[in-house]
């Protein structure tokens, strides 16, 4: 679990993508809240977060058997955290879950 957590290649499963979004969501709190408090060069931590959110969905959006891209339709972060992944290998690699 978490293997590259930065690269956007690979393919993860849902309870790896829920963690992702848990993680990013208390970072997400934390800075805001220093920020808040007057550090404002503290915004700069959004960028590594943000990108690391990014990549855990595109690897996905893998899983799912779609590009990357795909995390860009509106509300398709749902379908990430609920639908369940392709069986055997795609294009991306092999399946997380080894089915």
């Amino acid at each position: 679990m978490f293997k590259n957590p930065f690269s956007f290649e690979g393919r993860i499963r849902r309870s790896e993508y829920g963690i992702s979004v848990i993680i990013y969501s208390v970072c997400y709190g934390l800075i805001s809240a220093i920020a808040i408090a007057g550090a404002e060069v503290i915004f700069l931590a959004f960028i590594p977060l943000f990108w690391f959110l990014i990549a855990q969905a595109a690897k996905r959006c893998h899983d799912r058997g779609n590009s990357g891209w795909w995390q860009l339709i509106p509300f398709y972060g749902l379908w990430l955290l609920f639908g369940d992944g392709e069986l055997g290998a795609n294009e991306y690699g092999e399946n997380p879950k080894g089915l």
